[in-house]
Protein backbone atom coordinates (compact mmCIF):
# COMPACT_ATOMS: atom_id res chain seq x y z
CA UNK A 1 0.00 0.00 0.00
CA UNK A 2 1.03 3.63 -0.78
CA UNK A 3 -0.38 5.83 2.56
CA UNK A 4 -2.48 3.76 3.18
CA UNK A 5 -4.30 3.30 -0.20
CA UNK A 6 -3.77 -0.18 -2.12
CA UNK A 7 -1.18 -0.13 -4.71
CA UNK A 8 -4.31 -0.33 -7.26
CA UNK A 9 -8.02 1.10 -6.74
CA UNK A 10 -10.59 -0.47 -8.94
CA UNK A 11 -14.12 0.83 -9.96
CA UNK A 12 -17.39 0.28 -11.36
CA UNK A 13 -18.36 2.51 -13.74
CA UNK A 14 -22.05 3.93 -14.05
CA UNK A 15 -22.96 4.28 -10.00
CA UNK A 16 -19.54 4.41 -8.84
CA UNK A 17 -17.03 6.63 -10.80
CA UNK A 18 -19.40 8.40 -12.66
CA UNK A 19 -23.60 9.49 -12.39
CA UNK A 20 -23.86 8.43 -15.91
CA UNK A 21 -28.23 8.11 -15.30
CA UNK A 22 -29.40 11.05 -16.76
CA UNK A 23 -27.85 10.07 -20.14
CA UNK A 24 -29.13 6.40 -20.18
CA UNK A 25 -32.36 7.67 -18.73
CA UNK A 26 -32.35 10.03 -21.93
CA UNK A 27 -31.59 7.05 -24.78
CA UNK A 28 -34.64 4.96 -22.65
CA UNK A 29 -36.71 8.35 -23.12
CA UNK A 30 -35.83 8.67 -27.10
CA UNK A 31 -36.94 4.61 -27.09
CA UNK A 32 -40.33 5.70 -25.72
CA UNK A 33 -40.42 8.67 -27.85
CA UNK A 34 -40.00 6.12 -30.59
CA UNK A 35 -42.93 4.05 -29.87
CA UNK A 36 -45.34 7.15 -28.84
CA UNK A 37 -45.40 6.10 -25.32
CA UNK A 38 -45.52 8.15 -21.86
CA UNK A 39 -42.57 9.58 -20.98
CA UNK A 40 -40.63 7.18 -18.54
CA UNK A 41 -39.72 8.51 -15.18
CA UNK A 42 -35.97 8.32 -14.17
CA UNK A 43 -36.49 6.31 -10.98
CA UNK A 44 -37.87 3.37 -12.94
CA UNK A 45 -34.92 3.61 -14.83
CA UNK A 46 -32.62 4.25 -12.34
CA UNK A 47 -32.02 0.57 -10.13
CA UNK A 48 -32.28 -1.09 -13.49
CA UNK A 49 -28.69 0.73 -14.30
CA UNK A 50 -26.20 -2.33 -13.35
CA UNK A 51 -28.72 -4.76 -15.27
CA UNK A 52 -27.86 -3.07 -19.04
CA UNK A 53 -29.24 -2.30 -21.50
CA UNK A 54 -31.86 -5.24 -21.70
CA UNK A 55 -32.41 -4.17 -17.70
CA UNK A 56 -33.43 -0.96 -18.17
CA UNK A 57 -35.85 -1.73 -21.19
CA UNK A 58 -37.49 -4.44 -19.24
CA UNK A 59 -37.99 -1.55 -16.52
CA UNK A 60 -39.06 0.87 -18.53
CA UNK A 61 -41.56 -1.64 -20.80
CA UNK A 62 -42.82 -3.83 -18.63
CA UNK A 63 -45.59 -5.23 -20.97
CA UNK A 64 -43.74 -6.38 -24.01
CA UNK A 65 -42.59 -9.30 -24.05
CA UNK A 66 -38.81 -10.42 -24.47
CA UNK A 67 -38.65 -10.60 -28.35
CA UNK A 68 -39.83 -7.02 -28.72
CA UNK A 69 -37.89 -5.39 -26.02
CA UNK A 70 -34.61 -7.10 -27.69
CA UNK A 71 -35.34 -4.98 -30.97
CA UNK A 72 -35.31 -1.66 -28.71
CA UNK A 73 -31.72 -2.96 -27.74
CA UNK A 74 -29.98 -1.47 -30.69
CA UNK A 75 -31.67 1.81 -30.95
CA UNK A 76 -31.19 2.47 -27.02
CA UNK A 77 -27.67 1.87 -27.52
CA UNK A 78 -27.48 4.16 -30.69
CA UNK A 79 -29.19 6.81 -29.07
CA UNK A 80 -27.38 6.65 -25.95
CA UNK A 81 -23.86 6.07 -27.62
CA UNK A 82 -24.84 9.82 -29.66
CA UNK A 83 -25.12 11.77 -26.25
CA UNK A 84 -23.19 9.68 -24.11
CA UNK A 85 -21.35 12.62 -21.78
CA UNK A 86 -24.32 15.02 -22.45
CA UNK A 87 -25.07 14.76 -18.90
CA UNK A 88 -22.68 12.89 -16.98
CA UNK A 89 -20.46 13.37 -15.10
CA UNK A 90 -17.92 11.96 -11.96
CA UNK A 91 -19.76 11.87 -8.97
CA UNK A 92 -18.92 14.59 -6.47
CA UNK A 93 -15.64 14.10 -5.01
CA UNK A 94 -14.44 11.54 -6.95
CA UNK A 95 -12.21 14.20 -8.55
CA UNK A 96 -10.96 13.92 -5.34
CA UNK A 97 -10.63 10.74 -4.90
CA UNK A 98 -8.56 9.95 -7.86
CA UNK A 99 -6.26 12.81 -7.22
CA UNK A 100 -5.29 11.22 -4.00
CA UNK A 101 -4.77 7.70 -5.45
CA UNK A 102 -2.26 9.19 -7.91
CA UNK A 103 -0.94 11.47 -5.65
CA UNK A 104 0.00 8.34 -3.46
CA UNK A 105 1.75 6.88 -6.11
CA UNK A 106 -1.23 4.02 -6.73
CA UNK A 107 -2.95 3.54 -9.84
CA UNK A 108 -6.93 2.96 -10.72
CA UNK A 109 -8.72 1.65 -13.33
CA UNK A 110 -12.49 0.51 -14.06
CA UNK A 111 -13.64 -2.64 -14.03
CA UNK A 112 -17.72 -2.35 -15.70
CA UNK A 113 -20.33 -4.83 -17.43
CA UNK A 114 -20.84 -2.10 -19.79
CA UNK A 115 -19.39 -2.82 -22.96
CA UNK A 116 -15.62 -2.03 -23.21
CA UNK A 117 -16.39 0.31 -26.60
CA UNK A 118 -18.64 2.50 -24.37
CA UNK A 119 -16.55 2.41 -21.44
CA UNK A 120 -14.04 3.89 -23.15
CA UNK A 121 -16.04 6.61 -25.06
CA UNK A 122 -17.74 7.25 -21.89
CA UNK A 123 -14.55 7.68 -20.17
CA UNK A 124 -12.43 9.69 -23.03
CA UNK A 125 -14.99 11.91 -23.43
CA UNK A 126 -15.15 13.07 -19.82
CA UNK A 127 -11.06 13.37 -19.98
CA UNK A 128 -10.44 10.57 -18.14
CA UNK A 129 -8.79 7.72 -20.39
CA UNK A 130 -5.43 8.71 -19.88
CA UNK A 131 -5.05 8.68 -16.54
CA UNK A 132 -6.91 5.15 -16.35
CA UNK A 133 -4.42 2.49 -15.75
CA UNK A 134 -6.63 -0.26 -16.88
CA UNK A 135 -10.32 -0.91 -18.11
CA UNK A 136 -11.92 -3.97 -18.56
CA UNK A 137 -15.41 -4.00 -20.14
CA UNK A 138 -18.54 -6.56 -19.81
CA UNK A 139 -17.27 -7.69 -23.75
CA UNK A 140 -13.83 -7.70 -22.92
CA UNK A 141 -13.50 -11.18 -21.33
CA UNK A 142 -15.26 -14.48 -21.71
CA UNK A 143 -17.08 -13.49 -18.48
CA UNK A 144 -18.00 -11.17 -16.31
CA UNK A 145 -18.94 -9.83 -13.06
CA UNK A 146 -20.16 -11.54 -10.49
CA UNK A 147 -17.27 -14.08 -11.81
CA UNK A 148 -14.29 -12.63 -10.45
CA UNK A 149 -12.18 -13.23 -14.41
CA UNK A 150 -12.77 -9.28 -14.75
CA UNK A 151 -10.98 -8.21 -11.83
CA UNK A 152 -8.29 -10.94 -11.79
CA UNK A 153 -7.12 -9.94 -15.46
CA UNK A 154 -7.13 -6.06 -14.25
CA UNK A 155 -4.59 -6.85 -11.94
CA UNK A 156 -2.61 -9.15 -13.86
CA UNK A 157 -2.58 -6.79 -16.60
CA UNK A 158 -1.22 -3.78 -13.40
CA UNK A 159 1.33 -6.36 -12.75
CA UNK A 160 -0.23 -7.07 -9.07
CA UNK A 161 -1.97 -9.46 -7.01
CA UNK A 162 -5.40 -9.02 -6.22
CA UNK A 163 -4.59 -8.71 -2.44
CA UNK A 164 -2.73 -5.23 -3.54
CA UNK A 165 -6.16 -4.06 -4.71
CA UNK A 166 -9.41 -3.15 -3.81
CA UNK A 167 -12.63 -2.75 -5.59
CA UNK A 168 -15.08 -0.48 -5.54
CA UNK A 169 -19.00 -0.65 -6.71
CA UNK A 170 -22.53 -0.26 -5.92
CA UNK A 171 -24.22 -3.68 -6.77
CA UNK A 172 -24.13 -6.55 -5.31
CA UNK A 173 -22.26 -8.47 -7.81
CA UNK A 174 -19.14 -6.15 -7.60
CA UNK A 175 -18.95 -6.78 -3.97
CA UNK A 176 -19.12 -11.09 -5.05
CA UNK A 177 -16.76 -10.68 -7.47
CA UNK A 178 -14.61 -8.87 -5.34
CA UNK A 179 -14.77 -11.42 -2.70
CA UNK A 180 -14.47 -14.32 -5.41
CA UNK A 181 -11.01 -12.52 -6.15
CA UNK A 182 -9.62 -12.56 -3.31
CA UNK A 183 -9.66 -8.60 -3.36
CA UNK A 184 -11.06 -5.95 -0.34
CA UNK A 185 -14.99 -4.96 -1.26
CA UNK A 186 -15.99 -1.53 -0.99
CA UNK A 187 -20.48 -1.03 -1.25
CA UNK A 188 -20.86 2.32 -2.75
CA UNK A 189 -24.37 3.20 -1.17
CA UNK A 190 -24.30 6.41 -3.66
CA UNK A 191 -25.56 4.73 -6.65
CA UNK A 192 -28.38 2.93 -8.32
CA UNK A 193 -29.52 0.04 -6.01
CA UNK A 194 -32.91 -0.94 -5.24
CA UNK A 195 -34.07 0.74 -2.55
CA UNK A 196 -35.51 -2.36 -0.94
CA UNK A 197 -31.64 -3.82 -1.73
CA UNK A 198 -29.95 -4.35 1.71
CA UNK A 199 -26.25 -3.32 0.80
CA UNK A 200 -25.28 -4.35 4.42
CA UNK A 201 -26.15 -7.76 3.16
CA UNK A 202 -23.63 -7.96 0.41
CA UNK A 203 -20.72 -8.73 2.45
CA UNK A 204 -18.82 -6.39 1.54
CA UNK A 205 -16.10 -5.10 3.72
CA UNK A 206 -16.98 -2.05 4.12
CA UNK A 207 -20.30 0.05 3.26
CA UNK A 208 -19.49 3.63 2.30
CA UNK A 209 -21.95 6.66 1.90
CA UNK A 210 -20.31 9.37 -0.35
CA UNK A 211 -16.90 9.28 -2.44
CA UNK A 212 -16.18 11.75 0.13
CA UNK A 213 -15.71 8.96 2.53
CA UNK A 214 -13.28 7.54 0.55
CA UNK A 215 -10.69 10.22 1.20
CA UNK A 216 -10.73 9.16 5.13
CA UNK A 217 -7.70 7.18 6.22
CA UNK A 218 -7.78 3.87 5.27
CA UNK A 219 -10.67 3.57 2.78
CA UNK A 220 -9.16 2.58 -0.02
CA UNK A 221 -6.93 0.06 1.45
CA UNK A 222 -5.72 -3.42 0.50
CA UNK A 223 -6.84 -6.47 2.87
Amino acid sequence: MSGGIARAVLFDLDGTLVDSLGDLHAAVQRVADDLGRAPVPVDVVRPAVSRGGRGMLAAAFPDLDDARRETLLQPFLDHYAASIAARSAPFDGMLQVLDRIEGSGARWGIVTNKAEALARKLVDALGLLPRCAVLIGGDTLAQRKPHPLQLQVACERLGLACGDAVYIGDDRRDADAAAAAGMRAVAAAWGYRDADDDIHAWGADVVLASPHDLLAPGAMRAR
